[in-house]
């Protein structure tokens, strides 16, 4: 199986918007058509940040003019929007989307994308890159299938252990070497250090079993 990662960022209504509210979103895509030389889309979008930017950046977005349909639950929201550009519309039933779209708190979109043809990779990643100039590759190589990864939903965590992992995400406690520490992270969510610890513990004992497709 032949994979390719890329980055880009371009005019977008949920972009834009993650680089304005600071948040950052994953997004499976389920439809696109083409309306009146539009590209329409139906997808799934799950946010990350803090609640009062993702409860503005919903706010905003419901006032767009390209936003035909939007219903929230919680931290996903479920959106058909037209655009004049999306790379989605370049999609084929030989391509596989590998892991979510994510678009970071900065606009920036990832993509993986996956085919069994080398040709239909090629062809996508050329496609996007001619009409879309933030452009970057990042990878492209052929794999074995036991490097594709397809995650579980998200468990459910409170707020709290959801704040808790994406502040330790953010501030780089999961690098090597580590960021920060539980002690700074704690006084940046304006907690003890003992319930920091244990929003996070319960947290990743929430996500760890999850990601490695365990089940108690």
């Amino acid at each position: 199986m032949w994979i390719a990662k890329f980055k880009f960022k371009h005019d977008c209504i949920i972009g834009n918007r993650c680089e304005k509210f600071k948040i950052t979103i994953q997004g499976v895509v389920f439809s696109v058509f083409k309306d009146k030389g539009r590209a329409v889309t139906s997808s799934l979008q799950y946010m990350a940040g803090r609640p009062s930017n993702m409860t503005d950046f919903v706010l905003d977005l419901k006032k767009d003019k390209n936003v035909i349909k939007l219903e929230q639950k919680g931290d996903m929201f479920f959106l058909l929007e037209k655009a004049q550009i999306k790379a989605v519309e370049f999609y084929t039933p030989k391509i596989i989307f590998v892991k979510p779209v994510l678009i970071d708190d900065k606009g920036y979109e990832t993509w993986e994308i996956a085919s069994w043809e080398k040709e239909e990779v090629s062809k996508f990643v050329n496609k996007v890159k001619k009409r879309i100039k933030n452009f970057e590759l990042l990878k492209f190589n052929k794999i074995n299938i036991d490097n594709v990864f397809f995650p579980k939903l998200m468990p459910d965590l409170t707020a709290k252990q959801k704040r808790a992992i994406e502040l330790a995400i953010k501030e780089g406690y999961y690098k090597t070497p580590k960021k920060t520490d539980l002690r700074k992270l704690a006084k940046l969510t304006g907690v003890s250090l003992a319930t920091y610890q244990q929003h996070i513990r319960v947290a990743e004992e929430k996500l760890i079993p999850n990601l490695l497709s365990y089940s108690k």
